[in-house]
Protein backbone atom coordinates (compact mmCIF):
# COMPACT_ATOMS: atom_id res chain seq x y z
CA UNK A 1 0.00 0.00 0.00
CA UNK A 2 1.11 3.52 -1.06
CA UNK A 3 -0.28 6.34 -0.01
CA UNK A 4 1.44 10.03 -1.03
CA UNK A 5 1.20 12.24 1.75
CA UNK A 6 3.09 16.16 2.14
CA UNK A 7 1.56 16.26 5.92
CA UNK A 8 0.63 14.12 8.55
CA UNK A 9 -3.05 14.51 10.27
CA UNK A 10 -3.12 16.38 13.24
CA UNK A 11 -5.07 15.54 15.94
CA UNK A 12 -7.98 17.18 18.31
CA UNK A 13 -5.39 17.35 21.20
CA UNK A 14 -3.65 20.39 23.90
CA UNK A 15 -1.46 22.59 22.19
CA UNK A 16 0.03 24.08 25.68
CA UNK A 17 2.48 22.26 25.51
CA UNK A 18 4.42 24.02 22.49
CA UNK A 19 5.53 27.53 22.02
CA UNK A 20 5.67 28.85 18.07
CA UNK A 21 8.02 32.03 17.76
CA UNK A 22 7.76 33.98 14.52
CA UNK A 23 10.57 36.26 13.35
CA UNK A 24 13.58 33.99 14.92
CA UNK A 25 16.70 34.81 12.37
CA UNK A 26 19.10 31.68 12.35
CA UNK A 27 21.61 33.91 14.12
CA UNK A 28 19.48 34.26 17.15
CA UNK A 29 18.34 30.19 17.09
CA UNK A 30 22.20 29.82 17.13
CA UNK A 31 22.92 31.83 19.95
CA UNK A 32 19.81 30.40 21.69
CA UNK A 33 21.20 26.88 21.32
CA UNK A 34 24.75 27.96 22.16
CA UNK A 35 23.42 29.76 25.54
CA UNK A 36 21.09 26.77 26.72
CA UNK A 37 23.24 23.77 25.57
CA UNK A 38 21.96 20.12 25.26
CA UNK A 39 20.85 19.68 29.13
CA UNK A 40 17.03 21.27 28.90
CA UNK A 41 13.43 19.32 28.56
CA UNK A 42 12.56 21.07 25.64
CA UNK A 43 12.77 19.91 22.41
CA UNK A 44 13.09 22.48 19.42
CA UNK A 45 12.36 22.75 15.23
CA UNK A 46 13.11 25.73 13.10
CA UNK A 47 12.24 26.28 9.54
CA UNK A 48 13.10 29.46 8.29
CA UNK A 49 12.18 31.92 10.81
CA UNK A 50 10.22 30.02 13.01
CA UNK A 51 11.59 28.61 16.10
CA UNK A 52 8.73 25.95 17.52
CA UNK A 53 9.51 24.62 21.32
CA UNK A 54 7.80 21.67 22.72
CA UNK A 55 7.87 20.35 26.72
CA UNK A 56 7.44 16.62 25.98
CA UNK A 57 4.81 14.72 27.76
CA UNK A 58 4.34 11.57 29.54
CA UNK A 59 2.00 10.12 26.89
CA UNK A 60 4.60 11.25 24.29
CA UNK A 61 8.52 9.75 25.94
CA UNK A 62 6.83 6.81 26.91
CA UNK A 63 6.15 5.56 23.36
CA UNK A 64 8.96 6.67 22.24
CA UNK A 65 11.45 4.88 24.61
CA UNK A 66 9.78 1.85 24.23
CA UNK A 67 9.96 2.02 20.37
CA UNK A 68 13.94 2.47 21.24
CA UNK A 69 13.89 -0.91 23.18
CA UNK A 70 12.01 -2.70 20.31
CA UNK A 71 14.65 -1.17 17.14
CA UNK A 72 17.03 -2.39 19.67
CA UNK A 73 16.03 -5.14 20.11
CA UNK A 74 15.48 -6.07 15.96
CA UNK A 75 19.18 -4.92 15.57
CA UNK A 76 20.42 -7.44 18.34
CA UNK A 77 18.86 -9.57 16.56
CA UNK A 78 19.64 -9.26 13.40
CA UNK A 79 23.65 -9.18 14.67
CA UNK A 80 24.20 -5.43 13.30
CA UNK A 81 25.27 -2.42 14.97
CA UNK A 82 23.32 0.77 15.99
CA UNK A 83 24.07 4.19 16.40
CA UNK A 84 21.55 5.79 18.36
CA UNK A 85 21.31 9.91 19.35
CA UNK A 86 18.41 10.17 21.08
CA UNK A 87 17.10 14.08 20.29
CA UNK A 88 20.11 14.89 18.24
CA UNK A 89 19.30 18.26 17.23
CA UNK A 90 19.84 17.75 12.86
CA UNK A 91 20.77 20.81 11.16
CA UNK A 92 21.18 22.54 7.61
CA UNK A 93 22.53 26.19 8.09
CA UNK A 94 22.49 26.27 4.64
CA UNK A 95 18.52 25.83 4.39
CA UNK A 96 17.99 27.16 7.79
CA UNK A 97 16.65 24.55 8.75
CA UNK A 98 16.27 22.19 12.18
CA UNK A 99 14.97 19.99 13.99
CA UNK A 100 15.57 17.84 16.92
CA UNK A 101 13.25 14.09 16.48
CA UNK A 102 12.60 12.30 19.29
CA UNK A 103 14.59 9.89 18.63
CA UNK A 104 16.75 8.88 15.46
CA UNK A 105 19.61 6.27 14.42
CA UNK A 106 22.09 5.27 12.09
CA UNK A 107 21.67 1.63 11.35
CA UNK A 108 22.60 1.23 7.31
CA UNK A 109 25.03 4.44 7.20
CA UNK A 110 26.18 3.08 10.96
CA UNK A 111 29.85 2.81 10.07
CA UNK A 112 30.14 6.28 8.28
CA UNK A 113 29.24 7.76 11.05
CA UNK A 114 30.97 5.92 14.03
CA UNK A 115 33.01 7.89 16.54
CA UNK A 116 31.94 10.69 15.03
CA UNK A 117 31.81 13.84 17.70
CA UNK A 118 30.11 16.18 15.21
CA UNK A 119 28.02 16.26 12.01
CA UNK A 120 27.65 18.04 9.08
CA UNK A 121 24.83 17.32 7.43
CA UNK A 122 25.84 18.53 4.17
CA UNK A 123 28.48 16.63 4.38
CA UNK A 124 27.93 13.61 6.36
CA UNK A 125 24.24 10.99 5.77
CA UNK A 126 21.24 12.19 7.63
CA UNK A 127 19.88 9.37 10.07
CA UNK A 128 18.52 6.33 8.41
CA UNK A 129 15.12 6.24 10.71
CA UNK A 130 13.93 9.16 12.69
CA UNK A 131 11.09 8.65 15.31
CA UNK A 132 8.13 10.94 15.84
CA UNK A 133 6.05 10.68 19.26
CA UNK A 134 3.07 12.71 18.08
CA UNK A 135 0.34 13.67 21.12
CA UNK A 136 0.62 17.67 20.31
CA UNK A 137 -0.26 19.54 17.04
CA UNK A 138 2.99 20.98 15.52
CA UNK A 139 2.68 24.77 14.23
CA UNK A 140 5.21 23.62 11.35
CA UNK A 141 5.24 21.07 8.74
CA UNK A 142 8.39 18.98 10.58
CA UNK A 143 8.03 16.70 6.92
CA UNK A 144 8.90 19.46 5.40
CA UNK A 145 12.33 20.12 7.63
CA UNK A 146 12.79 16.23 7.45
CA UNK A 147 12.70 15.87 3.61
CA UNK A 148 15.17 19.00 3.28
CA UNK A 149 17.58 16.89 6.20
CA UNK A 150 17.12 13.75 3.56
CA UNK A 151 15.44 11.29 6.47
CA UNK A 152 14.62 8.33 4.60
CA UNK A 153 12.26 7.16 6.99
CA UNK A 154 9.81 8.30 10.25
CA UNK A 155 7.99 6.17 12.10
CA UNK A 156 5.36 8.55 13.95
CA UNK A 157 3.27 7.18 16.66
CA UNK A 158 -0.05 8.61 18.24
CA UNK A 159 -2.83 7.19 20.00
CA UNK A 160 -1.86 4.10 19.23
CA UNK A 161 -1.11 3.58 15.75
CA UNK A 162 2.04 3.63 14.20
CA UNK A 163 2.48 5.35 10.00
CA UNK A 164 5.40 4.52 8.62
CA UNK A 165 6.97 7.25 5.88
CA UNK A 166 9.49 6.97 2.95
CA UNK A 167 10.92 9.90 1.52
CA UNK A 168 10.19 10.50 -2.29
CA UNK A 169 12.39 11.92 -4.58
CA UNK A 170 10.10 15.13 -4.92
CA UNK A 171 11.25 15.50 -1.24
CA UNK A 172 7.94 14.82 0.05
CA UNK A 173 6.90 11.77 2.44
CA UNK A 174 4.71 8.50 1.50
CA UNK A 175 3.24 6.24 3.67
CA UNK A 176 4.03 2.68 3.47
CA UNK A 177 3.36 -0.78 4.84
CA UNK A 178 6.56 -1.64 5.05
CA UNK A 179 10.22 -0.46 6.69
CA UNK A 180 13.19 0.50 4.21
CA UNK A 181 15.37 -0.22 6.91
CA UNK A 182 13.38 -3.63 8.86
CA UNK A 183 11.60 -4.87 5.42
CA UNK A 184 10.49 -8.35 6.93
CA UNK A 185 9.31 -6.19 10.09
CA UNK A 186 4.87 -6.96 10.74
CA UNK A 187 4.48 -3.04 11.54
CA UNK A 188 0.94 -3.53 12.44
CA UNK A 189 2.20 -5.59 15.68
CA UNK A 190 4.43 -2.78 16.61
CA UNK A 191 1.90 -1.03 18.65
CA UNK A 192 0.34 -4.19 20.21
CA UNK A 193 3.27 -4.37 21.88
CA UNK A 194 3.19 -1.15 23.25
CA UNK A 195 -0.18 -1.85 24.85
CA UNK A 196 0.91 -4.64 26.35
CA UNK A 197 3.38 -2.75 28.35
CA UNK A 198 0.36 -0.54 29.96
CA UNK A 199 -0.23 -4.72 31.26
CA UNK A 200 2.61 -6.15 31.77
CA UNK A 201 5.51 -4.22 32.00
CA UNK A 202 8.03 -2.70 29.82
CA UNK A 203 11.02 -5.12 30.02
CA UNK A 204 8.13 -7.86 29.33
CA UNK A 205 6.59 -6.49 26.56
CA UNK A 206 10.64 -5.73 25.09
CA UNK A 207 11.12 -9.58 25.44
CA UNK A 208 7.90 -10.92 23.92
CA UNK A 209 8.94 -8.69 20.87
CA UNK A 210 12.18 -10.38 20.22
CA UNK A 211 10.99 -13.96 20.83
CA UNK A 212 8.68 -12.35 17.71
CA UNK A 213 11.40 -11.35 15.91
CA UNK A 214 13.18 -14.03 16.73
CA UNK A 215 10.84 -16.41 15.14
CA UNK A 216 10.11 -14.01 12.05
CA UNK A 217 13.75 -14.65 11.32
CA UNK A 218 13.60 -17.99 11.53
CA UNK A 219 10.66 -18.49 9.24
CA UNK A 220 12.61 -16.19 6.96
CA UNK A 221 16.16 -18.30 7.18
CA UNK A 222 17.76 -14.56 8.57
CA UNK A 223 19.12 -16.21 11.70
CA UNK A 224 22.78 -16.53 12.30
Amino acid sequence: MVTTIAKPKTKAVSLSTIIPLKGVRWSTYQALMREVGGNRPWRIAYDRGVLEIQMPLLQHEEPKRLLESLIEAIVDELEIELRSLGSLTLERPDLKRAIEPDSCFYIQNEARVRGKDEFNLAVDPPPDLAIESDYTNSSLNKFTIYGSLGIREIWRYSEGSLEVYHLKESGEYETRDKSLVFPFLPLREVPEFIEQSKTQGQRKAVRLFKERIKAILTLHGQRV
